[in-house]
């Protein structure tokens, strides 16, 4: 896992709203849970980014393709990392919403 890989990884907005929504559910969610606004081959390439750079790891049960957030092995390399930037983007998500109730 390099550390450049991660960041690429997380500098997308729709992979990091994967990473978001496994974060927050703490277990593996599969595929097909996420509905992101892009075609399903758009969906596909962000999974496999993220799964190359490590932050996820997928494996399969049964049928579905089940996604793990790879959490202790982010925290264990790059301590602090991975809530350093989940906090930034929900303090993104705060600003831009009270931006807009304005």
């Amino acid at each position: 896992m390099r550390l450049e890989a991660v960041l690429h990884a997380l500098s997308d907005p729709m992979r990091l709203r994967i990473v978001r929504e496994l974060a927050a559910d703490g277990d593996e969610l599969s595929c097909s849970y996420f509905d992101l606004p892009v075609t399903k081959s758009t969906t596909t390439h962000h999974f496999r980014v993220l799964r190359e750079s490590g932050v996820i790891r997928q494996v399969y049960r049964g049928t579905a393709k089940m996604n793990g957030l790879r959490r202790d092995d982010l925290d264990g390399l790059f301590p602090g990392l991975l809530d350093a930037l989940l906090d930034a983007a929900a303090r993104q998500d705060a600003r831009v919403r009270d931006l807009g109730d304005g």
